[in-house]
């Protein structure tokens, strides 16, 4: 189904930039003013600005499971039985992961297990939240509202997870495209000219030495940089799965001041959108703030949350128990705080978790236009030290060969 992004004031009067699914551009239209949005712009996505998802293990994508729910809603509405669904939905789902959990999931209901149930036997291919979710929806009849409410969770997350991952991509990108751009001039290009300046007996600058002592390490370790990079990025990948790496780079998303607001904001939405869906579905608030905390994708803010959860068990409010933890902004406990006060905490979530889903946006803008710039003059910086070593010889040579004439 094509996406389309847009620009859109919502019936706040706050403009916020966002993309939707339709099949086509009509139907986009139509579902944002259903939403109560004023289009100021709308176009399809391209290559260039399209949603990235990073399905490197082959388990399935926000994507993935926002369009299982929302097929599974469509068919269960025709009156068809949980397993008939389930056998539908086996044959159409595009993930290999997916579509064999599913198949499992089949098996099970067939034998007279409860959806809940047979999700849970096919390991952690669902998030215990969907889980509870689900068990919920089939407790009380609305197994229907269980999934569209996981839908709109989903999609949300799917927004949210792709706009941070454009951040961490994008100048990732830039700098392997530097390191490459760097290894062939040192390797290739900057030999031929020194070659020349050798062979002429020039008395060389310290830059271009310099320069000459680099590129000939390159040209017999090249080899040995880009192992060394490997290594480093397979190597961070493996200690982010360690306990001590985990507290590490959430250290530091905390600490890096380009990235702090954006960890900050993001974790707001998390765990506002995960509380709203939960109390939605009849789950109690402790429940609800277990299964909000395995949705925290930094480990303390995980952490921060299952104190609070603790806290709240002891007898004290959310506003305040998050308050107490510093890592919440005021806003976010003040508006707990009013919610809890009248009683609509649910609504309330949702409300500060919309609020804080075009604030990750608007983070995500400003970060990619300051890291544009800084990576750009890094590279240009790399340029003109190169140049200069190769221009200061030849600049010699030239007043050598007026001062001879």
């Amino acid at each position: 189904m094509p996406t389309y992004d847009y620009v859109a004031v919502n019936r706040f009067g706050k403009k916020m930039k966002a993309s939707v699914e339709a099949n086509s551009l009509t139907s986009a239209k139509t579902s944002l003013r259903n939403a109560g949005l004023t289009i100021l712009e709308i176009k399809p996505q391209t290559v260039m600005n399209k949603d990235i998802e990073l399905p490197f293990t082959g388990n399935p994508t926000a994507k993935d499971m926002a369009v299982f729910c929302r097929q599974f809603v469509s068919i269960l509405r025709a009156g068809v039985s949980v397993s008939v669904v389930l056998g539908m939905l086996a044959q159409q789902t595009e993930n290999k992961k997916l579509r064999g959990a599913i198949r499992g999931m089949q098996a099970a209901v067939e034998k007279g297990d409860s959806l809940a149930g047979a999700m849970r036997r096919v390991g952690n291919m669902f998030p215990s939240m969907m889980i509870n979710m689900v068990a919920a929806g089939e407790e009380s009849g609305n197994l229907e509202d269980s999934f569209l409410q996981m839908e709109t969770y989903f999609e949300r997350a799917k927004r949210t997870k792709s706009k941070v991952a454009k951040v961490m991509i994008y100048p990732c990108v830039l700098l392997v495209v530097m390191v490459i751009v760097l290894i062939v001039m040192m390797v290739k290009i900057i030999p031929m000219f020194l070659e020349s300046f050798r062979e002429m007996g020039a008395e060389l600058p310290k830059l271009t030495l310099m320069v000459m002592a680099i590129s000939d390490w390159f040209t017999k370790w090249w080899w040995a940089l880009i192992i060394g990079i490997v290594v480093l990025v397979v190597g961070s990948i493996l200690f982010n799965r360690t306990n001590k790496g985990r507290h590490f780079f959430g250290w530091l998303a905390l600490h890096i001041p380009v990235f702090k607001v954006l960890t900050e904001k993001a974790a707001c939405s998390t765990l506002c959108r995960s509380l709203s869906v939960l109390l939605g579905s009849g789950l109690t608030l402790t429940e609800s703030m277990d299964l909000a905390a395995a949705n925290m994708s930094n480990i303390y803010y995980r952490e921060a949350v299952e104190k609070v959860r603790f806290q709240i068990t002891e007898g004290t409010t959310l506003s305040a128990a998050l308050h107490q933890e510093k890592l919440f902004p005021p806003m976010v406990c003040n508006l707990v705080g009013i919610g809890e006060e009248t009683g609509a905490l649910e609504s309330m979530m949702s409300k500060v978790a919309d609020y804080y889903d075009e604030e990750v946006n608007e983070a995500t803008d400003k970060l990619m236009a300051l890291l544009e710039p800084i990576i750009i003059l890094v590279m240009a910086v790399f340029v003109v030290f190169i140049v200069l070593s190769i221009f200061l010889p030849m600049m010699s040579m030239t007043q050598a060969y007026d001062q001879y004439l």
